[in-house]
């Protein structure tokens, strides 16, 4: 067998593997998604329409005419914004923790990690159910602030796209922290101190020398955080309320409670369209190759 015959018969069952739990579930969505709705909600397999693409910009008023609805529009805004403010914080947040933890003792580094990944061992509906304990009215925040004196009446946090936010920030720092730790951790020390023997203060070292050489973790982070935050489902449903309803929401939503797989469907191949075209653009502006260390 040829080295080209190997490397097919290596690759197979990882490319196998890949088609039939990845590839084929995309396409039998994309295709529903073309699918005219049936009397009881189902789909009418065989016969195929776009209807179902044009309700996301249009819909039919008292007239049966053609309107403009944005409705999806603002959910998909709304889940971009909120899914780029959640990357933004939990990098903000991560950078510094990843830098400390990257400097300390090997014993501790390890012991810091194990702790970075506890939240890991526990469900997110827990967690999240846990938060909405702590910013309920009377919760434990507000216990807190009003037992000091700081205010003298509730927050009214929970259930607004404040407390979705937290929920957010709170689920995903883990993936952010981790790669950009990772990326620290292997920072070569003697440039560093190289920066300092020339003379460089802190603040130069860390934008000319740490911050540039930590980028692979900082993009992969983003990309870790952007993508599945764009999709999250049951932070924004239990801290939300319904009040900040993003894409995953609606679509679960149009699948249990209208029985519109055509609509649902659609929702989820724009939302993965979407995904994909921001990537591309990221790809276009930025050369994450370079940064992500490929050869």
């Amino acid at each position: 067998m040829t080295v080209t015959g190997r490397r097919a018969a290596l690759l197979a069952p990882a490319l196998l593997a890949v088609g039939v739990l990845f590839v084929l579930p995309l396409c039998l969505m994309a295709y529903v998604s073309t699918l005219e709705r049936g009397p009881e909600g189902d789909v009418v397999w065989g016969r195929h329409t776009l209807d179902a693409y044009g309700q996301f910009l249009f819909e039919r008023d008292l007239m049966d005419n053609l309107a403009l609805n944005t409705d999806y529009i603002q959910i998909f805004a709304r889940s971009i914004g909120l899914a780029a403010t959640t990357a933004a914080l939990t990098l903000v947040i991560a950078f510094p923790v990843g830098l400390w933890m990257a400097f300390q003792p090997p014993q501790r580094r390890t012991f810091l990690l194990f702790v970075v990944t506890v939240p890991f061992w526990t469900n997110l509906l827990v967690r999240n159910y846990s938060w909405i304990l702590l910013l309920r009215n009377g919760g434990v925040l507000d216990w807190l602030l009003m037992g000091t004196g700081l205010r003298s009446e509730p927050l009214n946090i929970l259930y607004s796209p404040l407390a979705t936010e937290i929920g957010l920030v709170y689920s995903f720092l883990p993936f952010m922290v981790l790669p950009v730790y990772v990326s620290l951790e292997k920072l070569d020390r003697r440039l560093v101190e190289a920066a300092f023997d020339l003379g460089a203060d802190r603040l130069r070292a860390l934008t000319r020398i740490i911050i540039p050489l930590s980028m692979p973790g900082i993009v992969g982070g983003l990309i870790l955080v952007f993508v599945p935050c764009l999709g999250a489902f049951v932070t924004p449903a239990l801290l939300g309320g319904g009040k900040t309803v993003m894409i995953a929401e609606y679509i679960a939503a149009n699948i249990l409670d209208n029985i519109r797989w055509g609509l649902a469907t659609m929702l989820a191949s724009t939302l993965l369209a979407t995904v994909f075209l921001l990537l591309a653009l990221m790809w276009r502006v930025v050369d994450l190759r370079k940064l992500l260390g490929a050869a």
